[in-house]
């Protein structure tokens, strides 16, 4: 009775020695998943405030680059390294032969272009003469003109108030 009584002692302690180890353990997985979320939680913010210190220490190098207003590189624009540039190569299409000889769209004549015609340059010569014969003419009979008041001068008068007649030679 003795040796069973000391096993089931025996029994009873180990029982209480895992049930005391239990919570512990429970406690350690609570923990350290407390942990890793925590950890998580620091990068992350972490990461924002880094991103204000980097801003800060962008804008203060920007004020000490004085560089021109239109030139945006570094405050989050690409810097053109990221952009790709394509080449679209176009094949040369076959030439005809064509006669090399210039003419020109004003007179239709081989030779010469329209900004050399003579022919233009005579009719633009002729028009600028008849321009400044206008302008000299309207200068020498230049009219004086006064001002009336709205509705005092009827433009359009209804017929004729009296009848011409010519004169009879007496």
């Amino acid at each position: 009775e003795h040796k069973m009584i000391n096993k089931e002692n025996a029994s009873l302690k180990h029982e209480i020695e895992c049930l005391r180890n239990k919570p512990i353990d429970n406690k350690i997985a609570s923990l350290e998943k407390e942990n890793e979320t925590l950890k998580l939680e620091v990068d992350a913010l972490k990461k924002m405030f880094s991103k204000f210190s980097n801003s800060s220490e962008k804008l203060d190098n920007l004020l000490g680059i004085r560089r021109c207003v239109f030139n945006k590189a570094g405050l989050g624009y690409d810097e053109m390294n990221n952009v790709k540039h394509f080449q679209k190569y176009i094949e040369k299409k076959d030439t005809k032969n064509t006669s090399t000889s210039i003419t020109c769209n004003y007179c239709n004549k081989n030779g010469h272009t329209t900004h050399n015609c003579y022919h233009r340059k005579k009719e633009m010569h002729k028009r600028n003469k008849f321009k400044q014969n206008i302008f000299f003419r309207n200068q020498m009979f230049k009219l004086r003109t006064i001002w009336i008041p709205k509705g005092t001068f009827i433009t359009n008068p209804p017929g004729p108030k009296a009848t011409w007649v010519p004169k009879s030679p007496t």
